[in-house]
């Protein structure tokens, strides 16, 4: 939402992104955008607190020419429902996946939503097969466009760190897989760990598990105690796993595992010096990260979860590895299988080359944030003929 705001702001429109109250935010204008701050916390199904009458109050008498809201089950969203009759302008909608589309809870929540869907001029799906989107076409909605997400120019014109394998003490000769997410067991890094563990390679290989970015007044020391102490309390759960996977491959001969805490330039340019990027994630819907990949060069490893499938399709950059799915709609992996992929691109260099130029290629002509934007302000503005081609 970052790119799109300040993409259209770029363009010469007013800009104001209404969003959670941060502590640690200390401006209200950033790169021509106004940020305006709520103490509002939840949604409909957990209950929503806070300044909801004054948020309602801001978006009724704005006077926008039209609003973006972007993802359901959240408070920006839910606590619209009950005004939306009353706001005059242009209403958007971003569903953003339905993670709680079968879950229990959400049951009246979703059986409500086809009415409320009906009161939005348009909506963006990122995905053309997913379930959001299988949701509005069984509810009989036509007014929808398909826009991608992507990653941003001036993030990935180059590396900003160009000496990162360096730095991290990784020589030339190791093949480095990479994956990135918060959280982490949401995001696969046990299911990642688990199959480089079990992989076998006829060179030496690093293996980069980057979480959340760590407090700079954090101590080498206590990073370390820390690291004990959710080994002692999470001994027989998931983190407990995680934890005992990640010392089993660092006594493995050829192998080496990093757990690192990068800040975000130093993200980026680990996707450059990455041979391949692996994502197990359990839930998602459109993951950045992929596109990210895409525009590094870099090749991806994903399971079918959200729809990676159609990303690796759009970019040419990827190979998945089909997972199974539970009654949550959460994706299962099974790291034999994705052990077996993961060696089976490392050793063919070849199409590893020919995935990270298809992606390099394809991310700078379809889905850099600048051409995505221009895509935003079409049906923003609602210009006829607003939904984009197929991707």
């Amino acid at each position: 939402m970052q790119e799109v705001a300040e993409g259209l702001a770029r363009r010469g429109h007013q800009v104001t992104v209404a969003t959670s109250k941060l502590k640690e935010r200390d401006f209200n204008k950033l790169n021509s955008v106004t940020i305006k701050e709520f103490d509002v916390k939840g949604n409909l199904v957990t209950g929503i607190t806070g300044e909801v009458a004054r948020y309602r109050e801001f978006v009724v008498g704005g006077k926008f020419d039209a609003i973006l809201v972007y993802a359901a089950q959240q408070w920006t969203f839910d606590a619209l429902w009950e005004i939306l009759p009353s706001i005059q302008c242009r209403k958007v909608h971003v569903p953003c996946g339905y993670s709680g589309l079968y879950d229990p809870r959400y049951s009246e929540y979703f059986q409500n939503m086809p009415v409320i869907l009906r009161e939005f001029d348009h909506l963006i799906f990122h995905a053309s097969c997913y379930r959001d989107i299988q949701f509005a076409r069984a509810k009989g909605f036509t007014n929808f466009s398909v826009i991608p997400n992507g990653a941003s120019e001036a993030e990935f014109s180059a590396p900003p760190i160009p000496d990162l394998r360096q730095k991290l003490g990784i020589s030339e000769k190791e093949f480095v897989f990479l994956t990135v997410g918060n959280p982490r067991l949401q995001k696969g890094h046990l299911e990642v760990a688990e199959a480089y563990s079990l992989m076998e390679l006829p060179f030496p290989s690093v293996l980069i598990l980057n979480d959340r970015p760590r407090p700079d007044n954090q101590s080498p020391a206590s990073r370390v105690l820390s690291c004990m102490k959710a080994l002692m309390i999470h001994r027989n759960t998931e983190e407990g796993k995680l934890w005992n996977t990640i010392r089993r491959c660092r006594r493995l001969p050829g192998k080496r595992l990093l757990l690192t805490n990068l800040k975000r330039d130093e993200v980026i340019s680990a996707f450059f010096i990455s041979d391949l990027f692996v994502f197990a994630s359990r839930i998602e819907y459109s993951p950045l990260v992929l596109f990210e990949s895409a525009a590094a060069g870099l090749p991806f490893l994903s399971v079918s979860v959200g729809n990676a499938s159609e990303i690796a399709q759009w970019t040419g950059a990827g190979v998945i590895c089909q997972g199974i799915y539970d009654k949550r709609g959460f994706t299962l992996t099974d790291p034999n299988v994705l052990a077996r992929e993961m060696s089976r691109l490392a050793k063919d260099p070849q199409l590893l080359e020919e995935l990270g130029w298809q992606g390099r290629k394809n991310w700078k002509e379809r889905f850099s944030w600048n051409r995505i934007v221009s895509k935003y302000e079409d049906v923003l503005i609602g210009k006829a003929g607003c939904t984009p081609k197929k991707y």
